[in-house]
């Protein structure tokens, strides 16, 4: 029988952890902003800030996404490292 052990997570999966929360929570207010602002009406979406919030789901989404892979691909390795060693 294979042994359930929790597997404490090293540093580079702890970074790429909060890196993928920290890109995916910033993509949500964005998005969540982007809501408000149209709600409200806002006339001039293309000045100021609003470039920058309208582009970042676009760019922060498939960023999450790529993470969310990178961070699977390395915790699978770790423990097949680990189960190997044993």
């Amino acid at each position: 029988m294979a042994k359930s052990t929790a597997v404490p997570l090293n540093r580079t999966e702890r970074v790429l952890a909060f890196v993928l929360a920290a890109v995916t929570g910033l993509t949500i207010v964005a998005i969540v902003a982007l809501l408000v602002a149209r709600a409200a009406h806002v006339a001039d979406l293309g000045s100021g800030v609003w470039p920058v919030v309208a582009i970042l789901p676009l760019v922060g989404l498939p960023a999450a996404l790529v993470l969310a892979i990178v961070l699977i691909v390395v915790m699978n390795t770790r423990r097949r490292r680990l189960d190997a060693g044993q």
